[in-house]
């Protein structure tokens, strides 16, 4: 593993030995939820191409050192918000650990790589809450699958107003875990919460500039005008009854012409690797927003002001191939005091939804375990 000395700023890069070095820390404990239901495991869709499970693909994984209960709460709207919180088994009686808000990918649901993360955090020691964002999963909000980042944000912002209730948790120590979309949301939420003591992010996507600019900012301002213009005429269609039109997510099936990144995403949203249908939907909508509302995401800018986080400490991880890094380097590049930002050598973007060989969760657990002390 290389890395520079401990200075308020800070780059790393993991090398694969690294990777291996950072093995998973086990601990545990006694749940203290009031409930004892356990959250069902998720079944890969059958009839399903079982993907690429190589480099220790594990989106389902579960693990007998932690409890998990489905828990359901109100946000600041009074939306009811679904998710998942994960206690170690063996912590002790009477204790409040650390804990942390984990964020699915942008058009995921919690059952996809929230889990995954939550569980591995729980087993170091971590309570941990993985959260279904508004409008997606079983959180409410209509149409399913609207864009709505304010109220996405609110999600983090509520999901720490509910960790702050549990006997099991320290109020005072709780960070934020966003992957992929989630990174960009867990960002705008600390911003003006400052009861969110430590924020990472884990292939983060800047929904906003995406939505604006594309990837290597390959939308022109022509492009932008035509897809505004676009879902400004599905809103007309839809004010008078018509059918709702979706628009980006996952593409079905591959061709030919599919390019590099439909075929990285088709492998875990289109196979038994990671595929998830929630109750309600149906597989033609997973992932796939609506199209008259994706456009609120160009007035979304959540890298501004992100250096009044400062001095609350930020880590953004992303992979060496990742498509998406030019998204983390913005964000550490602008963000203030007390930062740092790890390559993954290897690893693309989609990789660190559930690569378990390749996902530094021990870096993970020694940053929130520094900064959540």
């Amino acid at each position: 593993m290389h890395t520079t000395p401990p200075t308020p700023h800070r780059w790393a890069r993991i090398t694969g030995a690294g990777i291996a070095a950072l093995a998973v820390l086990a601990a545990s404990a006694c749940s203290g939820t009031d409930t004892t239901t356990a959250v069902a495991p998720v079944t890969p869709i059958a009839g399903l191409a079982s993907g690429d499970l190589s480099r220790g693909a594990d989106n389902f994984y579960t693990s007998d050192q932690v409890t998990s209960t489905p828990v359901k709460f109100k946000n600041q709207y009074q939306m009811e918000v679904t998710g998942n919180l994960f206690v170690p088994k063996n912590l002790a009686p009477d204790t409040r650990a650390a804990a942390m808000v984990v964020g699915h990918p942008m058009g995921a649901v919690k059952e996809q790589s929230a889990n995954l993360y939550a569980t591995k955090m729980a087993e170091q020691g971590f309570v941990t809450l993985a959260l279904d964002t508004a409008f997606w999963g079983g959180s409410a909000g209509e149409p399913r699958n609207a864009v709505a980042p304010d109220i996405y944000t609110e999600t983090f912002n509520a999901g720490v107003d509910y960790l702050r209730t549990q006997d099991t948790v320290d109020p005072e120590r709780i960070g934020a875990l966003g992957i992929c979309g989630s990174g960009s949301f867990v960002i705008s939420a600390a911003k003006i919460d400052p009861r969110i003591k430590a924020v990472a992010t884990v292939s983060m996507y800047d929904m906003g500039a995406a939505n604006r600019d594309g990837l290597d900012h390959s939308v022109t301002a022509e492009q932008r005008q035509q897809i505004i213009a676009r879902a400004a005429a599905q809103r007309d269609i839809e004010f008078r009854g018509g059918p709702v039109e979706y628009t980006g997510g996952t593409v079905h099936e591959l061709t030919p012409e599919s390019t590099p990144i439909e075929r990285e995403f088709y492998d875990f949203y289109r196979t038994q690797r990671g595929a998830v249908t929630p109750e309600g939907a149906t597989p033609d909508t997973t992932t796939h927003p609506t199209l008259s509302s994706n456009t609120k995401f160009m007035n979304f800018y959540p890298f501004n002001d992100i250096e009044t986080i400062s001095p609350r400490p930020m880590l953004f991880i992303t992979g060496e191939n990742a498509h998406s890094r030019e998204f983390s380097e913005e964000a550490y590049r602008l963000a203030g005091e007390r930062k740092e930002l790890v390559i993954v050598p290897g690893a693309g973007h989609v990789d660190l939804y559930d690569r378990t060989g390749l996902i530094p969760f021990a870096k993970l657990a020694s940053f929130y375990s520094q900064n959540l002390a």
